[in-house]
């Protein structure tokens, strides 16, 4: 991508200090101690574009995220999911939910996901998109043979056979299912694979058209239109940003 600006910061070492949230519980110390004793003239904490990043369009819209901020894994998935839901022929209202179930995921934070991605989405989606993706969460882990829906064998290889949801997991499911867009919702744990293919041929641009009815994309890009959910979008922007 051409793009003549300047990067912040020119000229100086830039430290990118990792983000405590992907920290904590580890074992391992702060880093910030010896972080701060490194800095000097020439040597300050990553703040803007990230040179070793993709350069974001100064406007971004939704596919640009797919193309420079989501990694390999995560698009093939939620790319593959959207195709397949499409190919089905179902509703564009879950071929879109399918689309979006995952990008907190793919950029942002994994804890809590679907509660998470449908924050960052609700302003541009419809209320049924944005609860679809929330309540994925839940879905995910009870089993509904009539949808035809079974527990993912790969949950076992992730938490174990004995893995028990905590309370709210559960309560969120029981509410989803008595709920009116319950079958939106587990429409996208059905085609939320829980493998991922190698196919790397879907073009997100296949997609433009479907965003285009039912994702309203700011003028000012995502991440500058002022809305409650703006830094979220920044914050995948600028992931390294020290603060």
């Amino acid at each position: 991508m051409d793009d003549d600006r300047a990067f912040p910061q020119a000229g100086r070492r830039r430290l990118i200090v990792p983000s405590p949230v992907g920290r904590i519980g580890t074992g391992q110390p702060s880093p910030e101690p010896e972080f701060l004793a490194e800095l000097g003239p020439d040597t300050v904490m990553m703040m803007g574009d990230n040179p070793a990043l993709p350069r974001m369009p100064a406007k971004p819209r939704l596919l640009d995220f797919f193309r420079w901020r989501f990694d390999d894994l995560t698009r093939r998935h939620l790319l593959t999911s959207a195709k397949r839901a499409l190919d089905a022929g179902l509703d564009e209202t879950v071929v879109l939910a399918c689309l979006l179930h995952d990008i907190s995921n793919g950029a942002l934070i994994r804890t809590d996901h679907g509660y998470w991605g449908a924050q960052m989405i609700a302003p541009y989606v419809s209320e049924e998109v944005a609860w679809a993706v929330q309540y994925h969460q839940p879905l995910r882990y009870f089993a509904d043979e009539a949808a035809g829906y079974a527990y993912p064998e790969s949950y076992r290889r992730f938490f174990g056979d004995d893995y028990v949801p905590p309370d709210h997991i559960r309560r969120a499911a029981a509410e989803a299912k008595a709920h009116r867009w319950y079958m939106t919702a587990r429409l996208v744990t059905i085609y939320d694979i829980y493998f991922f293919d190698a196919d790397d041929s879907i073009d997100p641009e296949m997609f433009t058209d479907l965003i285009g009815r039912n994702f309203r994309e700011p003028a000012e890009g995502l991440g500058f239109d002022d809305s409650p959910v703006a830094h979220m979008w920044r914050t995948m922007i600028w992931p390294n940003n020290f603060l």
